[in-house]
């Protein structure tokens, strides 16, 4: 079973959000997709400044089995990129609550946030689909 930190936001592409003190978000893909993936060998990171549409593609992480999009949860602009990925993409596997963090974002309106999951509605949402597996 996937670990799913109980104070964190999800979507339903698997990323994760976390408000920081400042009032900007840290964002990652969770613990369920990392296993998902395999081993990551490479993160392509969104460059600080850009701004995206909710759900617009902002990355990529590679593994050795496939690639996957990182999508943005909400509008907003890119303030900071975790650049300890591009030499050590395997962070996001070892750690993809801390130390594998991929960027953070100042967002522009937080009723985006309205449609993101709860700890407790990710986990129903990866058991169906685990089962439906």
């Amino acid at each position: 079973m996937s670990y799913v930190p109980d104070n964190l936001k999800y979507t339903a592409s698997h990323e994760w959000l976390e408000k920081l003190a400042n009032g900007n978000y840290r964002i990652g893909i969770t613990d369920h997709a990392q296993s998902q993936l395999g081993d990551i060998v490479f993160v392509e990171l969104p460059e600080v400044d850009s701004s995206y549409g909710q759900e617009d593609e902002c990355g990529v992480v590679e593994s050795v089995k496939t690639a996957s999009d990182i999508y943005c949860p909400a509008v907003g602009t890119v303030v900071a990129a975790n650049d300890a990925l591009e030499d050590t993409p395997e962070l996001i596997n070892d750690s993809p609550y801390d130390d594998g963090w991929i960027f953070e974002l100042e967002i522009d309106d937080e009723t985006d946030l309205e449609s993101l999951m709860s700890a407790e509605d990710y986990r129903a949402s990866i058991e169906d689909e685990d089962d439906s597996d």
